[in-house]
C-alpha cells in the first residue's frame, strides 16, 4: 500500500522497522493515506488533538450523542420473563452468541457469562485472533469455530441462533448483516419464532457520521478522539502516545454489557426485540466529558511512573508501552500480583494449565456472581448448547 516489501528478514530490530515504515509514510499526505486506507480497507487515522476532532464532521455528528443506546426494532413478540432464580445467578438460563474478536466485544459477553449467561463464542476458522487476549476474554465461555460463508456452517449456526436470547456483534459494521444475521434480519426471525432477540453492536467509530462504517480498534479510537494526544501531554511531550493498557476496550465492553442488560429488561417488561449500540469512540468521548485528573494528581502519577515510562515516545509499539508500564507497576505495587483478594485461580482443561482471572467486581445480595468454567482457546468446543461434563475447576 505504501510501497514496502511484505517481508524484510534483514530488519531485525524494532528501531529499524520503525525507521523503515516511518520514512515510507512520510512520503504521503494525510489525505493520500486516507484514500489508500479506504482503497485497501485498512484501519488507520490521523492522530487528532481533541478540539480538532470535535471540529471534524464526524466529531460534530457524535459529540452530542449518548455513550450508548438501546432501541426497539420489533414489537410483535411477547414478553420473555427473566429466569427465576433463588440464590443462583442473575442471567442463568440466558443464552448468548458472541461474534467478536480481540477485546471490547469479548468483554461484553465475558461480563454476561460472569452473571450466569451461557455464552458460545463463534469465530471463523479463516480469521486470525490474538491468542494472548483469549486467556482473559474467553473466561466462562465455550468457544467454537464456524464458517458462516458455507452451507454447513450456516446450518449449524442457525440451530444455535434458534435458541439464543442475545447476539453480540463486534465485527466491521455491516459484515454480519451481509451474511444474513444483522439486527433487522434477526428482528424478522424473532417474529417468525415468536420470541424476541437482544442484539448488541460494538464498533470503533460509532453509528453516525461519515466514518461510521470504518474499521478500527482501541488505538485507532484513542488517536482519532484525542486521547493519545492527552497521553503524550501527560508525559511532557508535544506528540501523541497511545495509552499503555486497553482501558477503552474494557470500558466499551462494560457499556456493551449494560446495553445487553437493558435490552433483556425491556424484552421482559415490554416484549419485542432490542438493539443495543456501544463503541470505542463514544467511550473515549465520555472520558473527556468526565475530565482530566487534577494536576497535582497527574504529577504524583508521573513521579511514581519514573523515567523509563516517561521516556516512551509516539513510535513505541503497544507491547513496548504496556510492558514498560506493567514492569513499573509490579515494582511499585507488588501486592497486586497474584493476590488472592483480587484473583481467582482455575484449572483449564482445554489449556491443560492453570489460569488466573480477576475476581468479580460486583456483589449482589442473595445472588451468586462468578464464572462457571475456566478459559479456553478459540474453537475448543462443539457448536451446541447442550453441556458436556465440565472438566474445569476452581483451584482456590
Amino acid at each position: 500500500m505504501i510501497g514496502l516489501e511484505p517481508y524484510r528478514p534483514d530488519l531485525t530490530s524494532h528501531e529499524q522497522i520503525v525507521e523503515t515504515i516511518e520514512s515510507a509514510v512520510k512520503k504521503f499526505t494525510v489525505e493520500e493515506l486516507e484514500k489508500l486506507n479506504a482503497q485497501h480497507r485498512q484501519a488507520g487515522v490521523k492522530a487528532f488533538p481533541h478540539t480538532e476532532f470535535l471540529n471534524t464532521p464526524h466529531g460534530r455528528a457524535n459529540i452530542g450523542l449518548s455513550p450508548w443506546s438501546v432501541e426497539n426494532i420489533e414489537d410483535k413478540t411477547p414478553l420473555v420473563p427473566l429466569p427465576s432464580h433463588t440464590g443462583g445467578q442473575l442471567l442463568s438460563g440466558i443464552r448468548v452468541l458472541e461474534l467478536c474478536r480481540i477485546i471490547a466485544g469479548p468483554t461484553i459477553t465475558r461480563i454476561l457469562g460472569e452473571y450466569g449467561a451461557e455464552v458460545i463464542k463463534v469465530t471463523s476458522p479463516n480469521l486470525s485472533d490474538v491468542p494472548f487476549f483469549q486467556v482473559d476474554g474467553n473466561m466462562g465461555k465455550r468457544a467454537t469455530d464456524l464458517d458462516l460463508k458455507t452451507a454447513e456452517g450456516r446450518e449449524t449456526f442457525e440451530k444455535l441462533l434458534a435458541e439464543a436470547d442475545v447476539v453480540v456483534d463486534g465485527y466491521r459494521p455491516g459484515a454480519i448483516a451481509k451474511l444474513g444475521y444483522g439486527p433487522q434480519q434477526l428482528a424478522e426471525l424473532a417474529s417468525k419464532r415468536g420470541k424476541g432477540f437482544v442484539y448488541v453492536n460494538e464498533n470503533c467509530f460509532g453509528y453516525e457520521g461519515e466514518w461510521a462504517n470504518r474499521a478500527g480498534w482501541q488505538q485507532i479510537a484513542d488517536c482519532v478522539t484525542g486521547v493519545a494526544w492527552e497521553q503524550g501531554k501527560f508525559m511532557g511531550l508535544d506528540e501523541p502516545v497511545v495509552p499503555p493498557f486497553p482501558i477503552s476496550d474494557y470500558g466499551t465492553g462494560c457499556i456493551g454489557a449494560i446495553t445487553a442488560l437493558v435490552g433483556l429488561y425491556h424484552r421482559a417488561t415490554r416484549g419485542g426485540s432490542w438493539h443495543g449500540k456501544a463503541c470505542l469512540l463514544h467511550y473515549d468521548l465520555l472520558l473527556f466529558k468526565v475530565g482530566l485528573l487534577p494536576e497535582h494528581v497527574q504529577q504524583s502519577l508521573r513521579d511514581m511512573m519514573g523515567p523509563e515510562v516517561l521516556a516512551l515516545r509516539y513510535h513505541n509499539s503497544v507491547d513496548q508501552i504496556s510492558g514498560t508500564v506493567l514492569r513499573r507497576m509490579r515494582e511499585v505495587y507488588p501486592e497486586f500480583v497474584d493476590n488472592p483478594k483480587y484473583v481467582d485461580k482455575w484449572y483449564s482443561d482445554k489449556y491443560k494449565a492453570e489460569v488466573c482471572a480477576v475476581k468479580p467486581v460486583a456483589e449482589i445480595e442473595g445472588l451468586e456472581v462468578g464464572f462457571r468454567r475456566a478459559s479456553r482457546p478459540n474453537g475448543s468446543d462443539e457448536a451446541k448448547w447442550e453441556l458436556d461434563e465440565e472438566k474445569d475447576y476452581r483451584l482456590d
